[in-house]
């Protein structure tokens, strides 16, 4: 354990946790320098159970007894202690779930390795809002989804409104990110998929058609929040199904519409 320095940023480590809300230094650090951050004890529980390695914690003193049994297989982590103002000044925000700590990430699987054994997968296609992405990944493990799969430029279910959103659930569901279309197709498809796109189309036909008879292994895709699907996703699709609508409203935002139709595919 040690305090905050008076001086200023006296250990490496301590960069990890400056200026959170800087998106330009976050993409700095995350991915591109290997890290992601765990926000509040329940999250970093999460992230040590998946095996991931810490790097570095801030806390404030009074979770001291929560962190000390998670980090005790990690005697060499420096765990900074400090009050609500040092930490926010630090951060650029209120630390109010009393713990962040800075994560090694893990490599990611082969798309091939989630696949052999699934049933029900979730592809995120180029959504921005990381808010989202989180939620999706909490409805996938509610439900019982096997693995999310992100496309190149979806948002990055590692960043730390994503894992916040999602209660950490992002490190407990199996995710990778796919090639381009024309290579990821052709893989879900070896692998026994039906990928079935979520969109509003003339030929689509309604989820609860679907849910009455769903395929034996079903990949959902859903699209980025406003554009919807790609017409390259669109085109690999085995299917396209929309959620029938009341009152004039023509869609649900992404979260809710993927746990509405991951609800009526579930393996039952």
């Amino acid at each position: 354990m040690r305090p905050l320095p008076p001086e200023g940023l006296a250990d490496p480590a301590l960069e990890d946790f400056v200026r959170l809300t800087d998106v330009a230094l976050r993409r700095k650090l995350e991915p591109a320098g290997g890290l992601y951050l765990a926000e509040s004890t329940k999250v970093i529980e999460r992230a040590l159970a998946a095996g991931h390695r810490p790097r570095a914690v801030l806390a404030r003193g009074e979770w001291l007894p929560q962190l000390e049994p998670l980090l005790a297989p990690f005697p060499d982590v420096p765990v900074y202690i400090g009050d609500d103002a040092a930490l926010a000044g630090m951060t650029g925000f209120h630390l109010h779930r009393g713990a962040l700590a800075s994560m090694h990430r893990p490599d990611l699987p082969d798309p091939a390795e989630l696949l052999r054994d699934a049933r029900r997968v979730v592809v995120l296609e180029d959504l921005v809002d990381h808010t989202n992405v989180g939620a999706v990944f909490r409805s996938v493990a509610a439900l019982g989804a096997d693995a999310v799969l992100v496309t190149p430029r979806c948002a990055d279910p590692l960043y730390r409104r994503s894992v916040r959103v999602s209660m950490g659930t992002v490190l407990q569901v199996p995710w990778t990110r796919l090639p381009e279309w024309r290579t990821a197709a052709p893989l879900l498809h070896d692998a026994g998929f039906v990928i079935v796109a979520l969109a509003l189309a003339d030929d689509a036909v309604g989820l609860d058609v679907l849910e009455q008879d769903p395929p034996e292994r079903l990949a959902l895709v859903l699209g980025a929040e406003g554009d919807g699907l790609s017409r390259a996703a669109l085109a690999v699709a085995d299917t396209t199904v929309t959620i029938p609508m009341l009152h004039g409203v023509d869609s649900l935002n992404v979260a809710a519409a993927a746990a509405v139709a991951l609800w009526a595919t579930r393996v039952r």
